[in-house]
């Protein structure tokens, strides 16, 4: 396995298993080199958001690289917005700041945002049409969620046309999400991991120091080949040359079945994902 592998989506199109995060990477130089340096060390899979005010320095970086466009993976994700005329307008100026004439995946950032409750249905059925048109018109080449439980994508199933290709949501050993993770299964909905390090406190677990010394290898490389050996599709970000590179060193070991049983009972070691009915935003 390497960073150019891939997973098939449910609209028989690809994506690499592990993408580049990019969330708090702020605009400018920070988020331009570190998303210089992950493609330098081999990353194809970047990720980014409206909401991370950061798309103009990945797009610069991604035309600065010299790699074939068709060689990229690039996801930007829908920031609060109501209306299929809106999130029409949000795509296009996303696509202007990354300098992109398309994404390979645009994600609805969260199903529920404050100014829209208690109407997310609606709401989400709107964005939804919306992003299969963009489909249809070539501007995303696959689209999906973000966050969403499965109450929220029961009742987006209900009107799309479309079946989410990927339902990007915290996952790490500290909070699994297996009902959404298997609801994910079900439908044929690839789980992306965000935060696959649980934002750094998987660190303070010291047992996987003690599994990392048995491979050779670091905290940060033994979770996300956990999350590799799940199924799942990792998005470390880092802003960080030797770290960046670190998180791509993943391919050259396995985990036993014992360890892989521990890890995975972690739970609440780290800290839990938020619900996204109640985020303040």
């Amino acid at each position: 396995m390497t960073l150019t592998d891939t997973y098939t989506l449910n609209n028989g199109l690809t994506i690499p298993k592990i993408g580049f995060g990019t969330w708090q990477s702020k605009d400018g130089d920070e988020a331009y080199q570190a998303v210089k340096t992950a493609l330098e060390a081999g990353y194809r899979h970047i990720d980014t958001a409206a909401a991370y005010h950061n798309e103009a320095s990945v797009g610069q970086a991604i035309a600065d690289s010299g790699i074939a466009r068709e060689q990229l993976f690039v996801t930007t994700k829908l920031w609060g917005v109501g209306t299929t005329e809106d999130a029409t307008k949000a795509l296009d100026e996303s696509l202007e700041k990354l300098g992109l004439d398309a994404v390979d995946l645009y994600l609805i950032h969260w199903p529920n945002p404050k100014a829209f409750r208690p109407n997310y249905e609606a709401r989400n059925a709107a964005v939804w049409k919306a992003m299969e048109a963009a489909v249809k018109a070539g501007k995303a080449r696959s689209i999906g969620v973000s966050n969403f439980h499965k109450r929220h994508l029961d009742k987006l199933l209900k009107t799309a046309e479309i079946v989410p290709a990927v339902n990007q949501i915290m996952v790490n050993p500290s909070d699994q999400q297996r009902e959404i993770v298997s609801y994910n299964v079900k439908h044929n909905i690839l789980t992306e991991a965000y935060s696959p390090l649980g934002t750094g406190k998987i660190f303070s677990i010291e047992a996987l120091q003690t599994i990392a010394n048995q491979y050779n290898k670091t905290v940060a490389q033994v979770v996300l080949r956990w999350s590799l050996h799940k199924g799942y599709l990792p998005l470390p970000k880092s802003v960080t040359p030797e770290r960046i590179r670190e998180n791509a060193d993943i391919f050259d070991f396995n985990l036993s079945v014992e360890d892989i049983a521990f890890i995975d009972g972690l739970r609440g070691k780290a800290g839990y994902a938020k619900d996204p009915d109640e985020v303040d935003f």
